[in-house]
């Protein structure tokens, strides 16, 4: 074969999670998949990260956690997609760059952090793919993004609509980003969607203001016993071609599919519909994604995070360019 031949094959070469066939899957790297780990950005499609952070959170702390456990409970997962087909890594070059060096004593700081690491990140090609944390943490994310792509279409899955003016007289928290986000004019707010809305609230304006700004809201209630397959394809024919952040909170599943989480709300999603909304989503232009509010300590069974490891998982199978068999 000649050289060049050869060296083009080389740099098509896959990274590819370490089969459990090879090594059990209660040994190896606690990497998400057991994927490479990377510290070089070069060449990936797909970078996955942590971002262990929690005190961005108003009731039950823990998130700081969930990097570490998602990753351990997703070396079940295997690289082949049966219900749909995918197989993102013939495809797309994935490695995991590790955590994010957040300030675990300053919220400010670590918002900031999370800010400068992500304009590094996008600097590269690689689409981030990030494993929280707490809500507070999609904010910087946003506004790196917005710098690199304007503002985005977002799909937003989550019991709460993260609205809040402010927390304790604080305005950067995880009930407050997606004010944030408006004001500052990251996102588009007419291809908003919030999706899973539900529970308690202190009056009747709690959801309902951000409908007048644009944002489309689909309440829980308004989705039991429904197929979420017409709704993601109706949210993806709205958004069209625009560029789209996902960001799936793991509270939008009811508690008795997901029980290690901050904020608990009953009523919730189920794990079909939530594979269902994600794999209505194909053919979108996803430039970023993250998934939520994993508590360990509240997981006494790790399906908390498996479930939300096998969420990261379908996002990564309706990403541009995954290859189907």
């Amino acid at each position: 074969m000649p050289a060049g031949m050869e060296n083009a094959e080389q740099m098509n070469v896959k990274n590819q999670p370490i089969s459990g066939n090879d090594l059990a899957r209660f040994s190896g790297p606690n990497t998400f998949m057991r994927l490479p780990a990377a510290n070089d950005l070069k060449g990936l499609d797909v970078a996955v990260l942590g971002i262990p952070l929690d005190i961005g959170t108003s009731w039950r702390s823990g998130t700081r956690f969930g990097p570490k456990q998602v990753r351990a409970e997703s070396a079940m997962l295997r690289p082949y997609n049966l219900g749909t087909g995918a197989a993102p890594f013939d495809s797309l070059q994935v490695a995991d760059i590790g955590d994010l060096a957040i300030n675990t004593f300053s919220l400010s700081d670590s918002l900031s952090i999370i800010q400068d690491s992500y304009t590094e990140i996008l600097r590269s090609d690689a689409m981030p793919l990030a494993i929280g944390g707490d809500h507070s943490i999609t904010l910087p994310i946003l506004r790196a993004m917005a710098k690199r792509h304007g503002p985005l279409a977002l799909v937003h899955v989550d019991a709460h609509a993260d609205v809040n003016d402010d927390m304790f007289g604080e305005r950067e928290t995880h009930g407050t980003v997606f004010r944030r986000a408006y004001e500052e004019g990251l996102i588009n707010p007419h291809k908003t969607y919030q999706i899973g809305l539900r529970g308690t609230g202190y009056g009747a304006d709690d959801f309902t203001e951000a409908t007048g700004w644009g944002f489309q809201q689909f309440p829980a209630q308004e989705l039991w016993h429904r197929s979420l397959s017409p709704l993601g394809a109706e949210i993806r024919r709205d958004i069209g071609d625009a560029s789209v952040y996902v960001t799936y909170d793991i509270d939008s599943l009811d508690p008795a599919y997901a029980p290690g989480t901050g904020t608990p709300e009953i009523g919730g999603l189920t794990t079909p519909q939530a594979l269902e909304l994600i794999r209505a989503l194909k053919g979108l232009n996803i430039v970023g994604a993250d998934l939520v509010e994993v508590s360990p300590p509240y997981d006494t069974t790790g399906n908390t995070a498996l479930t939300g490891a096998n969420i990261l998982f379908e996002i990564m199978c309706i990403l541009p360019g995954v290859a189907y068999r």
